[in-house]
Parts: C-alpha cells; structure tokens; sequence
C-alpha cells in the first residue's frame, strides 16, 4: 500500500497540526492513541457520500483497522484545551468518541465546510481549506479560562512528576486539578502520562535501533523496562518489539508521533 503523511505547522491558535494520508491500495493502517482531540476529513469509497467529516475524541488505546485503496484523509489535531472553542463542547465530553460533525456544529454549518472542501482539486488542498475554517471557528472563542490554563501548565509537568507533586506546584489540590484536567484534556493525568511517556518511548526506539530496550525506558519516564513493557500492554496490546515491526509492516500509518 502506498501512502504519504504530510505534517504541516499551523499558525491558528487550536491548531497543532495537520495531517495528509493518501492510500494507493488496499492494506492495514495503526493509529497511535493521542491525547488532543482530531477533526478528520475523508474522502473516497468509504465516507458517506464520498466525503464525510468527524471529531474524534482523546484515545488510549492503539486502534487498527483495514483502509481500502482510493481514497485520502486529512486531520486537523487540535492543541490542548482547544476543543470547547472549536467544537462547541469539552474535551471530556468527547473522550473515547467519534462524532460526526453535523452534531456538533449543526447540519448547516458542517455542510457549509463540506462544500468547501468539496472544491479541493487534492488532498494538501483540502488541508489548507480545513485549517482556515478552524481558524474562522476558534476566533469566536479565544478567551482561554483560567482552568484552561491550569490544565495546560499542569500538562507540562506530568511528564516528570505525578499528580500530587504537579498540584503542589501549581498551588491546588489534587482532587481539584484531576476534575479541571478531565474536563479540559479529557483524560485523567495519569492516563495523560502514561500516554506521553508511551510517545517518548516510541520516538526513541523509531529513531535509533542501538538503544536498548531499558534505555528508552529509562529515558521515557519508566520505573524499568518491566514497566515500559506492562504499558504497551495495555496501550497496543503488544510488546514494544512486535508493535514496532507491526508499523513498519504498515505503510499507511501516520507516524506524526509529537505529543
């Protein structure tokens, strides 16, 4: 199967970034689970009336599925704390969801951006149109709350210290900050970690085969190796080693991993 993921940066404030697959045949596809919530266009055989779009809420678990051939996607991955403004409902709200987007936007407004879209002669053009009417949609509701900005601050912690030394820091409980994190990311901090410290270990081991195994896991953020180990368990349902040969098997995967 062929295809081809094009990462490109966004200068809207809810947008992380973009995503291009294109998929020449018919084969396996992966997605790795990722915190942010996605919008995701789709265009081809399988997409209601050849081009449907979807909001895809916070996962924690890998997902695999069988893409057919002649058709193409875009996702829009949006930062942090963004959804409210962007789809009209929380983050926790749309955990472990896909939600077509005229429930969220209502049937007129959706059709409105699948027209748009309906003009683009390719896939990177279609990005382009995506990321302006996310843009367009954020811009009614920029003002960031100031449980939005906990939420955030304490995202950049969890990587390296647990829920009750990061609540210490930001001067909160951490029965408080575990309630205004769901709400805000969707998933409880320690989900969040454990799916942050699963991106670093997956970054290392694509990005150089001599590390060894407790290397990337001391690296990561892992107790030990048997710890790294117990998480791509219950995340991928797979050893490290296998889930790593399953994605090099598999073309069609986006390998945009940036947390």
């Amino acid at each position: 199967m062929d295809a081809r993921s094009v990462s490109h940066g966004s200068t809207a404030s809810a947008v992380g970034s973009l995503v291009v697959d294109e998929y020449a045949h018919d084969g396996p596809r992966i997605s790795i689970p990722r915190p942010e919530l996605q919008l995701v266009v789709r265009c081809g055989p399988t997409a209601d009336q050849g081009l449907d779009v979807h909001a895809s809420g916070a996962r924690q678990t890998v997902h695999r599925k069988f893409i057919r051939g002649g058709q193409w996607s875009v996702t829009a991955r949006l930062r942090l704390g963004s959804p409210r403004a962007v789809v009209g409902v929380t983050a926790s709200a749309m955990a472990g969801r896909i939600v077509a987007l005229e429930d969220l936007w209502g049937d007129a407004a959706a059709r409105r951006l699948r027209d748009r879209l309906a003009t683009a002669r390719e896939p990177t053009e279609a990005a382009k149109l995506l990321k302006r009417a996310l843009t367009e949609r954020c811009a009614l509701g920029t003002e960031r709350h100031a449980q939005t900005q906990l939420a955030l601050a304490a995202a950049d912690r969890l990587g390296s210290a647990n829920v009750d030394v990061v609540a210490a820091e930001l001067g909160v409980s951490p029965r408080h900050l575990r309630r205004i994190f769901r709400e805000t990311v969707g998933l409880s901090p320690k989900a969040f970690a454990k799916l942050t410290r699963f991106h670093r270990a997956l970054r290392l081991a694509r990005g150089d085969s001599r590390w060894s195994w407790a290397s990337i896991a001391a690296a990561a953020g892992y107790y030990d190796q048997a710890h790294l180990i117990a998480d791509f368990h219950a995340l991928a349902q797979a050893t490290p080693r296998a889930l790593l040969r399953e994605l090099q098997a598999a073309p069609g995967t986006s390998h945009d991993l940036a947390p």
